[in-house]
């Protein structure tokens, strides 16, 4: 049998390792006995492995012959059929688990099953289970979960067949059912192209969340015991955006179905999200009724229904909706808000769509919620007309069958199905501290939206007058077709066109006054600014100013007659309380230097200020680059930088990226263009020796 081993790595020492230092290492490999319960035969025959080779080595003319027979281009050793276990042991020693584990696998099938019961095969046997257990190790530290499981299961399938060492095989399971979360993650992480996999691991988060009895963990199972419920929770919160609109809504409806109230609300939340970005109106309908079977106690759900119907162009029933809230500090915020309730409606919900809506979705781009492009789109409008004229209509036939003319109470039900809304019981929203409390946690953001909605709004304004009057027009002509109350009473219709006439000549007056002040005000936000001059040179030591004054600065922006400024090595960060600009300017000199390794233009040597395991990524990742025959073209900068937890030897911070991606051929030909604004990045910092190092990042969250 020929290993993939040569007889410095079976000893454990460099090719230019001397003399005494090969039988230093050759008497530590000796005192150092693997105690995992191998034969005393198989570790016989491993010493004996070991003195041959320092025999060999130690000997000049020996070693000169088998240092040529390396340059001429030999690789592996042979192993006597004897000596066979022996030798995939040291295989597995010199750190190659993943070829040891494989060879010994084939050993165990035919033909070269060994004969039951004997030496050899217990030692295969116990081979194979620590192999793929360090397998799994050692593919988890490369992030490479899928192949981790992929190790752990045909150990266990290897220790079911052989019918041996059930105490191993039983820790191989729990390895198994620890990895499975890590699995998951690793499956819907990867990109879409890879359906395959994707699917497999939606299949997998299911059955999961239904082994576990649904989002609240109802069931006892044996993943529990890995995975709490606080843990399944941050690890949820991690999975969901990596799942599209569309498969979230599936999921949680299928788990609804099951009797999982948390999924309910989150399938409420999944709809109308798809219903406000995708412009379905028809999926806010759908959400509310979900909404309104849900049996929540402590969930205030009159906001988020006066959300919808805010949606839908229901401003009546929307304003009912929220002073109907049982939530004091909303309904004190609403009644002393020092503009219009209308507003401060809007208000509420733009930032509830932003904040609580729109997040946590693969294929829904999160950014600033426009209400005005909402109304103002023609399938929005065209649903809505619709809906108030057969709202319109039922009310008018109610009216005339019970002969009143009097105007309904404006917080009257607007759909017929909706007319039990208010008895859904209340209750705290799902995972409080994890999931966020979408109601009663609602930043009120005044200054993200217009401080007035119809004030300086002319044409909006406009619009909406239009509207009203289109809708007294309708409930005119529908009042003047029932002959009966026309005999009845005549100067009725008077009334109406009066009222109408009136309505007519105040929009007037008002569009006019109005637009004059929006044409004066165009005119003064039209006048040119003052221009700033950008062929001004800078010096070396301004641009290092400029960087550590903004980090965020665009390389492209600096003079390619400074570009060899951009390799300068950041200093220690050995501050024990750094601000945010430290972390900041941190950051930034990691991702210039990655950027430019990366594109191959120069070395990565940021070993003060990030940690090994980081930048040995980093040259794998270049390395596999080289090998496609590609390099990357990185453009980031720096948005904005919140931190969010510090301690004498962690500090977290979460940052948004502008992030830009360009993937090149050598040749020059242009494969592909990654762009994400933002890019939310969560970098983990530790204190060690002194100083601050980079030492992991989480993207996409």
């Amino acid at each position: 049998m020929e290993l993939p081993l040569d007889h410095f790595r079976l000893i454990g020492v460099s090719p230019s390792a001397t003399s005494e230092e090969i039988l230093r290492a050759f008497q530590l490999r000796l005192d150092k006995t693997p105690d995992e319960g191998f034969t005393y035969e198989v570790l016989t025959q491993r010493s004996e492995l070991l003195r041959l080779t320092a025999d060999l080595l130690t000997d000049p003319e020996s070693r000169r012959e088998y240092e040529n027979l390396l340059l001429n281009g030999k690789s592996g050793l042979e192993f006597s059929s004897n000596r066979e276990v022996a030798g995939l042991i040291l295989l597995w020693e010199s750190g190659s688990p993943k070829e040891a584990f494989k060879t010994t696998r084939k050993a165990l099938q035919p033909p070269q099953t060994p004969a039951l019961g004997s030496s050899r095969e217990a030692d295969l046997i116990l081979l194979a289970a620590l192999t793929a257990r360090d397998s799994a190790i050692q593919e988890q530290q490369l992030r490479s979960y899928s192949n981790a499981a992929d190790f752990l299961h045909e150990g266990i399938q290897l220790l079911q067949r052989m019918g041996k060492l059930g105490d191993m095989r039983k820790e191989l399971e729990e390895d198994l059912a620890a990895l499975l979360p890590y699995r998951i993650l690793d499956l819907l992480s990867r990109d879409l192209m890879d359906q395959e996999s994707h699917k497999k691991g939606l299949s997998m988060l299911e059955n999961l969340i239904i082994k576990r009895g649904g989002l609240e963990g109802n069931n006892k199972s044996e993943y529990k015991e890995n995975l709490n419920q606080q843990e399944f929770e941050a690890f949820f919160q991690q999975i969901k955006p990596f799942l599209t609109v569309q498969e979230q809504i599936d999921l949680f409806l299928e788990l609804q179905k099951r009797g999982s109230l948390e999924a309910g609300f989150l399938a409420f939340l999944s709809l109308t999200a798809i219903g406000f970005s995708r412009r379905k109106p028809e999926k806010l309908f759908e959400a509310r009724r979900i909404l309104k079977k849900l049996n929540l106690s402590g969930l205030d759900s009159m906001p988020l229904v006066g959300c919808l119907d805010l949606l839908l162009a229901d401003i009546d029933q929307a304003s009912a909706r929220f002073s109907s809230s049982s939530d004091e500090n909303l309904r004190d915020w609403l009644n002393n808000y020092p503009g219009d309730k209308l507003e401060a409606v809007c208000i509420f919900c733009k930032n509830w769509l932003e904040n609580d809506v729109l997040v946590g979705y693969r294929d829904i781009d999160s950014k600033e919620v426009d209400l005005d492009s909402w109304f103002e789109d023609r399938e929005i409008q065209e649903f809505i007309e619709k809906l108030e004229k057969k709202s319109n209509k039922i009310e008018i036939r109610s009216n005339l069958q019970n002969q009143q003319i009097e105007n309904e109470s404006s917080n009257k039900t607007s759909e017929d199905f909706d007319n039990t809304i208010n008895n859904t019981d209340e209750r705290r929203l799902p995972w409080p501290g994890g999931i966020k409390q979408y109601t009663q946690n609602v930043e009120i953001k005044e200054n993200q939206f217009n401080e007035e909605y119809f004030k300086n709004k002319p044409l909006e304004f406009y619009n909406f007058l239009i509207e009203k009057i289109a809708e007294l027009k309708f409930s005119f002509g529908e009042f003047l077709k029932d002959k009966e109350i026309i005999n009845r009473s005549p100067y009725l219709i008077y009334i109406y066109v009066f009222l109408i006439l009136f309505t007519i000549g105040i929009g007037i007056g008002f569009v006019r006054n109005n637009l004059k002040k929006s044409i004066k005000d165009e005119s003064i936000a039209e006048k040119p600014l003052i221009l700033i001059d950008e062929n001004k040179k800078l010096g070396e030591k301004d641009i290092i100013q400029e960087i550590k004054k903004n980090p965020s600065t665009k390389l492209s922006s600096i003079p390619e007659k400074s570009a060899s400024i951009i390799s300068y090595e950041l200093k220690e960060l050995n501050i024990p309380s750094p601000s945010l600009e430290d972390i900041s300017n941190l950051i930034n000199g990691w991702l210039i230097s990655k950027s430019k390794y990366l594109e191959g233009k120069s070395e990565i040597n940021l070993s003060n200020i990030v940690s090994k395991g980081l930048i040995d990524r980093t040259i794998e990742e270049r390395q596999n680059d080289i090998k496609k025959g590609i390099y990357k073209e990185i453009n980031s900068q720096i948005l904005k930088i919140d931190l969010e937890s510090q301690t004498s030897s962690r500090i977290v911070v979460l940052v948004e990226l502008n992030y830009l991606e360009k993937i090149i051929k050598n040749s020059g030909e242009f494969v592909n263009e990654t762009s994400l604004t933002p890019l939310k990045v969560k970098y983990i910092l530790g204190f060690s020796n002194k100083s601050w190092k980079l030492v992991d990042f989480v993207s996409g969250l």
